[in-house]
């Protein structure tokens, strides 16, 4: 079966060179690869030496949104940063979108790169797989940076998710990829604007090459079908919480300051009981976008806060 898997991302990345390159590329020392695993393919990017750190990305972006990062934090950390199942070059299967599951591939990844301990760092969607993961397997999660989205079924999320903002969580049926097909910029433009404190900061480059990425085969069924899983992660973060409880490593909640701001600690604290706050300024939603200097000194002074 992974034999197939694996065929599916060659292919995949032989369709990559259309993709332009990214705006800030990982430093040359990192290396890319492909992993098999619990039914995908995950393309990763890894680099830098020492403890090891894993940066999840969200909707709208890829892996590539943390090369900043990357590039300071491999000074003195192992980095490995994953795109998620359905999601950039990774592979495109057509089930296994829940939270849980994708959890089950960052495990899988850990454990090919003989990895039994991480820092995590998320934004966005990354939230709900890093909190899957770390409620599953918190022996490996030393410290958890979240970064400006809610996990659903959690704390307020009911009253989140019902700010028309949001509306995309429930954009379904039978048409929603016909509708989109071609037009995926538009569709995106939409998001990085509406949650953008200043929507120049999302550069056009930026916007060309994610909008290319996203385009790619199976791309948009697999964002629409992130979304279609929230009802499933509620029921799945609700039941590990009942059964496991609060998150007891500490948990750095982070929101932008024209985002989730402050209201990003209030929300985690329904799932962690050591629970920090820090504000991205001048930043809507798109922090690494927005201003990458302060996200990337906020996680720096996290992560060494606990050496």
């Amino acid at each position: 079966m992974y034999r197939m898997i694996l065929a599916g991302a060659v292919a995949l990345l032989a369709a990559a060179p259309s993709v332009q390159a990214q705006v800030e590329p990982f430093p040359p020392s990192f290396h890319t690869q492909q992993i098999a695993t619990n039914g995908a393919v995950i393309h990763l990017r890894v680099g830098g030496s020492g403890p090891a750190v894993v940066l999840l990305h969200g909707y709208g972006e890829t892996g590539d949104m943390w090369a900043p990062m990357a590039a300071d934090l491999a000074r003195d950390h192992t980095v490995i940063v994953p795109d998620l199942r359905g999601l950039g070059l990774s592979s495109k299967p057509e089930a296994g979108f829940d939270k849980k599951t994708q959890a089950g591939d960052i495990a899988g990844v850990l454990d090919a790169l003989n990895i039994d301990r991480i820092d995590l760092v998320t934004h966005d969607i990354g939230n709900m797989v890093g909190f899957a993961f770390a409620a599953m397997h918190p022996e490996k999660v030393r410290r958890f940076a979240l970064i400006d989205a809610p996990l659903p079924g959690v704390g307020p999320w009911e009253e989140i998710v019902k700010n028309p903002l949001l509306w995309h969580f429930r954009f379904g049926g039978p048409d929603m990829e016909r509708l989109v097909a071609g037009r995926e910029r538009i569709y995106l433009d939409r998001f990085w604007n509406e949650f953008s404190a200043d929507p120049s900061r999302f550069t056009e480059a930026s916007r060309a090459h994610y909008a290319a990425l996203y385009a790619l085969p199976g791309a948009m069924h697999s964002g629409f079908a992130q979304f279609a899983a929230f009802d499933q992660d509620a029921v799945d973060n609700k039941a590990v919480l009942a059964s496991h409880g609060k998150l007891a490593m500490p948990v750095f909640a982070i929101g932008g300051e024209k985002s989730f701001g402050a209201g990003m600690a209030a929300a985690m604290r329904a799932a962690a009981t050591d629970v920090r706050e820090g504000i991205v300024p001048n930043s809507g939603h798109w922090i690494m976008e927005e201003n990458p200097k302060a996200t990337i000194a906020l996680i720096r002074d996290f992560l060494e806060a606990g050496r």
